[in-house]
């Protein structure tokens, strides 16, 4: 199967990209780098599936629109990301790595990058699948799917200027950040992170039963929902909030949704 093959080549630009990243933060002691790389590396192998030539004939809508919109999230997010790491403000999950795993860190980490590779290769499942979905576009589903993806994009955004705006504030030292769409909720950034892996299986996924590997779409918005909720998004940060700030943080939660928006409670 030509798309399998090309699901590993994307496998294998990921391991070369984050055994790069692994290098880069043991030479420059920068943890934030990791995450810099990750992202530019999801963006090309994204590239990769969705454009390369599996049979002859010219790039269909889906190919197109899958192309240009994981450019969009790895550049924005790739960009966002690099203006952090060139702060020099270490990055305090793999901070704690380094000092929990000792003399053995820089090993360990080499295993932990691959793994991360790992967890890039199977979000690109969910990429392939919408880039190769073979039925003629573009559809509604399609044309929702890049509205999904526009409207987590720009939120994010959103949420990233208005934190940055928040943080800039001396008036706001030692405050948490409850305003704009952190009213609405504790963490408006990772939910439009999810909401944009969402529109992969919106496109991917085709009702009829011709295009049955459209189904494996869903693994992207599943996976990043759980990495976020319940391992490395939320559950650390809400941590490092009730350690240095338990009063401020306990009111913020009583009032503002943990992670999908709503009204903040009177």
């Amino acid at each position: 199967m030509p798309e399998l093959m090309l699901w590993g080549a994307a496998a294998l630009l990921l391991a070369g990209v984050m055994t790069v990243a692994w290098a880069v933060q043991w030479r420059t002691g920068q943890g934030a780098w990791v995450d810099v790389f990750w992202t530019f590396g999801i963006g090309l192998a994204g590239l990769l599936v969705a454009l390369w030539p599996l049979t002859p004939g010219d790039i269909h809508f889906r190919q197109g629109a899958v192309a240009g919109l994981i450019a969009l999230w790895s550049l924005r997010l790739g960009g966002h990301l690099v203006e952090r790491a060139l702060k020099g403000q270490p990055d305090e999950r793999y901070e704690a790595l380094k000092r929990q795993w000792g003399a053995k860190a820089q090993p360990l980490m080499f295993g932990f990058l691959l793994l991360q590779a790992g967890a890039g290769a199977l979000l690109v499942v969910s990429l392939l699948v919408a880039a190769r979905h073979p039925t003629p576009g573009p559809t509604p589903q399609d044309l929702l799917a890049v509205l999904i993806m526009l409207v987590a994009l720009g939120g994010e955004a959103t949420a990233d200027r208005q934190l940055a705006a928040f943080k800039a504030d001396p008036a706001n030292k030692g405050r948490i950040c409850d305003t704009g769409l952190w009213a609405w909720s504790r963490h408006p950034n990772y939910f439009f992170e999810w909401l944009g892996w969402c529109a992969w299986p919106v496109m991917a996924i085709d009702l009829t039963g011709q295009w049955p590997w459209g189904w494996l779409a869903l693994t992207a918005p599943v996976y990043v929902y759980w990495l976020l909720t319940r391992v490395s998004g939320v559950p650390p940060l809400e941590a490092h909030m009730q350690r240095t700030r338990p009063e401020a943080f306990a009111a913020y939660a009583a009032r503002t949704s943990r992670f999908f928006p709503r009204p903040p409670k009177a």
